[in-house]
């Protein structure tokens, strides 16, 4: 089989498949993440380099586009990113792009499954299309299904057997097909009426996770002005055992995903007449969160008698989510740009991305955290990487903006620490 996109998710269902037996061609369009795998370089936080190398000795082959061997497969699933345009329109152009290329290698008897996160009537509609320029269609020449992924970076477990998987196809044999192989790799396999049901089902999900998480910065915000503190009021919700789901306030939202999928369905909405203010609200309050943050930035410095114009800010943290890589649409590229943007000298601490792009295009290299320490005005905290002293960082720190509760359980002195959600307050522990 053949998998096209060696992302974090392509890759370890590549790996997961050779695994079980089967002999995978994994495909990526970049040169550099071509050699850096057959290098056994692992790009992929959950991936490890010696489990890359034991795939390649068990079947994984590698290659770019020109040099793959897609007719010679059974099964092609696509893996490829689906982002949004600047004005927050979906951007299917790496979907359709892979399926170009099927388009010039399929043969009659395949199967193609897509499971990159977009809108209903992908698979069914653009996709096929293209795909179909090759002359076969699907449901009679090919077999085409949807099976969204369900990876959660960071956590090697979201990629396990243990974790169900949705699938939905364009005929009932199709889908059974799809749902027989998936079940080599996964325990359970739920098979949906359609692609569009699997792809609404997907999208769903990670909708879900970013309107409850715009609700809880909404809360942070009013605990803000009320002199309430929004972890201390979480925790108490939390421990009702039924009816209540914890979620947390942050600095945004960021990843491949959660702050993606919303403007996905609300733009398929609008085709159908339907306007969801819902959803496109709760995409609009988490993406203004980093504005907020630099405003905190602002009152900090402001209650030190320090002006904005020329401090030195430091950063901690600009992955998008703790104790990855990946920063691909991270909160920390608007704060660090709007920062700059506001007339500061800003650096920024990340043990895991040495080098870092901001919103405004600015490359910035890692600095080491004692230097970032002894060098900033105030610091702020974006992303709480475990491996990062944090008893060190709140005791050598003069000033700092908390937008994560990274401060809990640590020693803090009266207003040292401006909290997101919770103002100068000192945590109850």
């Amino acid at each position: 089989m053949a998998v096209i996109g060696l992302g974090y998710v392509g890759l370890p269902l590549a790996i997961t498949f050779v695994e079980a037996g089967f002999r995978v061609e994994g495909v990526d369009s970049s040169p550099a993440r071509v050699d850096e795998l057959r290098a056994r370089h692992s790009p992929v936080d959950d991936v490890s380099d010696e489990r890359l190398g034991a795939a390649l000795d068990a079947g994984l082959r590698v290659v770019g586009p020109a040099d793959a061997r897609i007719a010679e497969q059974d099964a092609i699933f696509v893996c490829v990113p689906t982002p949004i345009t600047a004005t927050k329109d979906p951007d299917l152009g790496p979907v359709l792009g892979a399926a170009a290329y099927i388009a010039d290698h399929i043969r009659a008897g395949q199967l193609v499954v897509l499971q990159s996160t977009t809108f209903p009537g992908t698979t069914t509609g653009p996709f096929r299309e293209v795909v179909e320029r090759s002359g076969l269609r699907a449901g009679t020449d090919f077999d085409l299904a949807f099976a969204p992924e369900r990876v959660n970076p960071g956590d090697p477990a979201s990629a396990s057997k243990a974790i169900p998987r949705l699938v939905g196809a364009t005929t009932p044999e199709a889908t059974t097909r799809a749902a027989d192989l998936l079940r080599r790799i996964n325990d359970h396999v739920v098979e949906m009426s359609s692609p569009d049901a699997a792809e609404l089902s997907k999208l769903l999900e990670n909708v879900f996770r970013n309107i409850n998480i715009a609700f809880v910065n909404q809360l942070a915000l009013l605990c803000e002005r009320m002199g309430l503190d929004v972890w201390e009021i979480i925790d108490g919700a939390a421990t009702k055992p039924f009816g209540f789901m914890r979620f947390t306030p942050g600095p945004g939202v960021g990843g491949h995903c959660i702050p993606v999928d919303p403007y996905y369905l609300s733009w398929r909405a609008r085709e159908f007449d339907f306007i969801d203010r819902f959803v496109e609200a709760a995409g609009d309050i988490n993406f203004a969160m980093p504005r907020h943050v630099v405003d905190l930035v602002a009152e900090a410095l402001n209650d030190r008698g320090l002006a904005f114009k020329g401090a030195n800010v430091g950063v901690i943290g600009v992955a998008f989510k703790p104790n990855v890589q990946d920063a691909r649409n991270s909160p920390a590229s608007p704060i660090l740009a709007a920062i700059a943007d506001r007339g500061a000298e800003v650096r920024y601490h990340d043990p895991h991305v040495p080098s870092f792009e901001d919103a405004a295009g600015v490359v910035r290299a890692d600095t080491p955290l004692d230097d970032l320490l002894a060098w900033s005005d105030v610091v702020v905290v974006v992303t709480a990487h475990r491996t990062i002293d944090w008893a060190h960082v709140f005791a050598e720190a003069d000033l700092v903006v908390d937008t994560v509760d990274s401060s809990n359980g640590h020693l803090t002195r009266p207003r040292q620490v401006l909290r997101l959600g919770a103002g100068w307050r000192i945590r109850r522990h």
